[in-house]
């Protein structure tokens, strides 16, 4: 059954990768796309996601939200050293790839699109979250009911058993607003959370990579996208192939049976000096207290990887 969905995002390539797929995934109805700063600023990430569209050139174009946030975070730090973000993914965040979009001329802000499309879609939008979560947190302080009102919301963030990816309790886009993400997270709305434990775990080899075809724009400026990273990943953390976080948390959309969940109790530091960011689980068993989130620890990465060659099939077939 298509779902209707709306992305938020701060593309960033892995970012990228997961908006030209869910536009050209027939099972998904992409009804809103919401820019936020992250690994790039809150106006790039704008320019980001319209580049994205007009390179797909969807029968159906989301409406879109744009951001004024400034750059979340401008580094990250690892294994002792301290790595700038557009080293990471380029200085627009595309990697090579120089983003290629007329400005909207009436710029709608991300937060009020978001309240705009659940309010118009009462039980019907599932959100997805691939950056920071300043976005909804801001939309429910404008829509306090925003969270009932959603049909689902699913986060790519956080941490349960392994370490995290910009210091060692936390990962990105948690780290970049806690504030948010404990809002987000704490929140009364049908929340999954797709930690690192998951999203990290499929992975595009160069094996994989070499069945990639298509000379169309869109498979050569995925190609460019997926290179950088590959140079990128090799430089940088010594390690050969990508590892495609928010694709994933896509995948648990379009293909849930991927995928096995179990329900948690989570909470948000938002201000420890060695765990601001980190996501903390109460695991204790204590009968009366309740879970609040459905959180993903199994993923079937051969499936994951499948549907991403079968999205880049259809991509060269545009």
């Amino acid at each position: 059954m298509v779902q209707k969905v709306i992305i938020d995002a701060d593309p960033g390539i892995g970012d990228a990768l997961a908006v030209v797929f869910a536009l050209l995934d027939p099972e998904i109805d992409l009804i809103g796309l919401t820019a936020t700063g992250g690994v790039v600023s809150g106006q790039q990430a704008t320019r980001n996601l319209q580049s994205l569209v007009e390179l797909v050139d969807p029968p159906k174009r989301p409406r879109m939200g744009g951001s004024e946030d400034a750059q979340e975070l401008a580094e990250v730090s690892f294994r002792s050293q301290t790595i700038p973000i557009y080293e990471l993914h380029g200085p627009n965040g595309l990697g090579n790839v120089t983003p290629q979009c007329i400005d909207m001329v009436h710029r709608r802000e991300s937060a009020r699109v978001l309240s705009e499309i659940i309010r118009d879609n009462p039980h019907d939008v599932t959100l997805l979250t691939l950056g920071p979560m300043t976005n909804f947190a801001r939309a429910c302080e404008r829509t306090p009911d925003l969270p009932g009102l959603l049909g689902g919301l699913v986060c790519c963030g956080g941490t349960v058993e392994q370490g995290g990816n910009v210091t060692a309790t936390s990962e990105f886009n948690v780290y970049a607003n806690p504030e948010a993400a404990r809002l987000t997270l704490r929140s009364p709305a049908t929340k999954r959370l797709v930690p690192l434990d998951v999203s990290g775990r499929p992975m595009l080899t160069f094996d994989e990579l070499a069945r990639m075809s298509g000379k169309n724009g869109v498979v050569q400026h995925l190609m460019e996208m997926i290179q950088f990273k590959l140079r990128m990943n090799h430089q940088h953390f010594g390690y050969e192939g990508i590892h495609i976080h928010e694709f994933t948390a896509l995948a648990t959309l379009a293909r849930p049976e991927l995928f096995e969940s179990r329900e948690m109790l989570v909470d948000v530091e938002t201000s420890g000096e060695l765990t601001r960011g980190m996501t903390v689980f109460d695991r204790r068993g204590v009968d009366q207290w309740h879970s609040n989130i459905d959180v993903y620890y199994h993923v079937n990465e051969r499936g994951v990887v499948d549907y991403f060659h079968e999205l880049i099939d259809r991509a060269s077939r545009i």
